[in-house]
């Protein structure tokens, strides 16, 4: 059974940091591409970032550039998003992904299993 498990969410002032975490399980993952994404109250998904299998090819929503960064542990089979500079504007669910090909892409229909998410809040 495939299983995304994400942690290190919780609330933080303006400008902290926060570090999440992504474990997966159920199958081999190192050669899988890998991405965050997350939802606002009343607002649809979208994309934060992606890795792809190696970890030597990255993507980030334009909102995100310069202040978020995703790195994987194939050794650990864990996915990771350091958050820094956080703004009231990133309190949302942040959900990670995995999808059953190495190279990443932004768009969440091409990705084949989902964790639960893990609540992300920021406040002014």
């Amino acid at each position: 059974q495939v299983q995304l498990v994400e942690s290190g969410g919780g609330s933080v002032q303006t400008g902290g940091s926060l570090r999440l975490a992504c474990t997966a399980s159920g199958r081999t993952w190192s050669n899988k591409a890998m991405g965050w994404f997350r939802r606002a109250p009343g607002k649809e998904r979208e994309f934060v970032a992606a890795i792809n299998w190696s970890g030597q090819t990255t993507y980030y929503a334009d909102s995100v550039k310069g202040r978020f960064t995703i790195s994987r542990d194939n050794a650990k089979n864990t996915v990771y998003l350091q958050m820094n500079s956080l703004k009231p504007e990133d309190t949302a669910v942040y959900s990670c992904a995995g999808r059953s090909e190495i190279m990443a892409v932004t768009t969440p229909g091409r990705y084949d299993y989902w964790g639960q998410g893990t609540q992300v809040t920021v406040s002014s």
